[in-house]
C-alpha cells in the first residue's frame, strides 16, 4: 500500500527561511525514510523561487505557490491554499511550526478537512500506520506519549528547538511550481503590517550569547552587574521566570516554556536552580555554562561546564578578567 507524503510548511519571514523550517525537515525526513515515502517542502509566498531551490536541497520536492496574494502572510489565505494542496497531493503527515503563524493556520485546517492534529510536539514517530507524538502536560513537568486514531493524513505543530537541523543531503529535490489555487484575497482578514521591536529592543532568539539569570540575583540593584557581563560577552540578558515575575525584566527575556525556545551558541546560567519549565527553553544551546552556589542545583545536570560558587564572587571576577583581556582595566 502506497503511503502518502510528509508535507513540512516552511515558514520565511522578511525573505529568509527560519529555523524551525530545517528542523521540521530534519525530522520529516526520518520519518519519511522509515515510511519508504517522499518528503514534501511546501512553500507559500511571492517572489521565493531563491527559497525553492534552498529548500530543494533538503526535500524530495519542493511544491511552491508563488502569488502576490501569498506575499505576506494571512492565515486564511495560507489555510485554502494548504487544503487544496493536502486534498490533492494526500500527505500522510503535515508538519507545521508552533509559531505564532503555525498556531493561527493548523487548528482550523484540522477543523477544515476533519483530520486529527496534536500541537506542540516534542517528538513524532509512526506505529502501525498511526502517528505517536510527544507532548508536555502540566506546565511541562510531565511528558506524554499519546497516538492519534487511525486516519489518512495527520496535521502536527512542532515545537522550535525540539528537533537538530541534520545533515543528510544535499537531495536535490524536485522543483514544481503550483499554481494559486485561491484568487482573491480573503475577506476574513487584513495583513496591515509586521510589527518589529522599537529600536534598541532585545529579541533573545536571535542572539548567539545570552547571560540568564534567575531568583539567586537576589535584588534588582543586581541585574545591572549581569547586564555588564553580557555586554562584555556580546550577548544579551535574558532570566527565569521569577525575574518576570517581580518585574525585574520584561517579559520577552523570559526562557521557558511558558517564556521562549532559545539555541544561542553560549547560555550562561546565572543563580538559575534548574527547574525544568526552564531547561525546555534553552536546553539545545550549543554550549551551557551554569553558575550556582547549590552542588545539587538541576541545572548543572544539563550544562556542559559548571562552577559551584557564589555568583556574588564569580560574576565580579569575569567582569574583571573580560576588561583586562578587552584592555578596559
Amino acid at each position: 500500500m502506497m503511503v502518502g507524503p510528509i508535507f513540512v510548511l516552511a515558514e520565511h519571514r522578511a525573505g529568509e527561511l527560519r529555523d524551525i523550517t530545517f528542523e521540521m525537515l530534519t525530522k520529516g525526513h526520518e520519518l519519511a525514510e522509515g515510511l519508504g515515502t517522499e518528503l514534501v517542502a511546501i512553500l507559500l509566498g511571492h517572489e521565493v523561487d531563491g527559497m525553492a531551490q534552498e529548500l530543494a536541497k533538503w526535500a524530495n520536492r519542493v511544491l511552491y505557490v508563488s502569488d502576490p496574494l501569498l506575499k505576506n502572510f494571512n492565515a486564511d489565505a495560507y489555510q485554502a491554499v494548504l487544503a487544496h494542496l493536502i486534498g490533492e497531493r494526500k500527505p500522510i503527515l503535515t508538519m507545521i511550526g508552533h509559531t505564532a503563524y503555525g498556531i493561527d493556520v493548523a487548528p482550523s485546517l484540522a477543523v477544515q478537512l476533519g483530520l486529527p492534529i496534536a500541537t506542540d510536539c516534542l517528538d513524532l514517530c509512526f506505529e502501525d500506520g498511526r502517528l505517536c507524538v510527544v507532548r508536555q502536560v502540566y506546565g511541562g513537568k510531565v511528558n506524554v506519549r499519546a497516538r492519534l486514531k487511525e486516519a489518512s493524513s495527520y496535521i502536527v505543530t512542532v515545537r522550535q528547538a525540539a528537533f537538530q537541523p541534520g545533515e543528510y543531503g544535499p537531495l536535490s529535490g524536485e522543483v514544481e511550481r503550483v499554481e494559486c489555487p485561491i484568487k482573491e484575497e480573503p475577506k476574513g482578514r487584513k495583513f496591515i503590517g509586521i510589527v518589529t521591536p522599537p529600536p534598541g529592543a532585545v529579541d533573545i532568539t536571535a542572539a548567539d550569547v545570552i547571560v540568564s539569570v534567575g531568583r539567586g540575583i537576589r535584588d534588582k540593584e543586581n541585574i545591572p552587574m549581569i547586564e555588564e557581563l553580557a555586554e562584555l560577552l556580546g550577548g544579551v540578558v535574558a532570566c527565569s521566570r521569577p525575574i518576570v515575575d517581580k518585574g525585574w525584566l520584561p517579559k520577552d527575556r523570559q526562557v521557558g516554556s511558558s517564556g521562549k525556545t532559545v539555541k544561542p551558541k553560549l547560555y550562561l546560567a546565572i543563580g538559575i536552580s534548574g527547574a525544568f519549565q526552564h531547561v525546555v527553553g534553552m536546553k539545545d544551546s550549543e554550549l551551557i555554562i551554569a553558575i550556582n552556589k547549590d552542588p545539587k542545583a538541576p541545572i548543572f545536570r544539563f550544562s556542559d561546564y559548571g562552577i559551584v560558587d557564589d555568583l556574588f564572587k564569580v560574576v565580579p571576577e569575569l567582569i574583571k578578567q573580560l576588561k583586562e583581556i578587552k584592555g578596559q582595566a
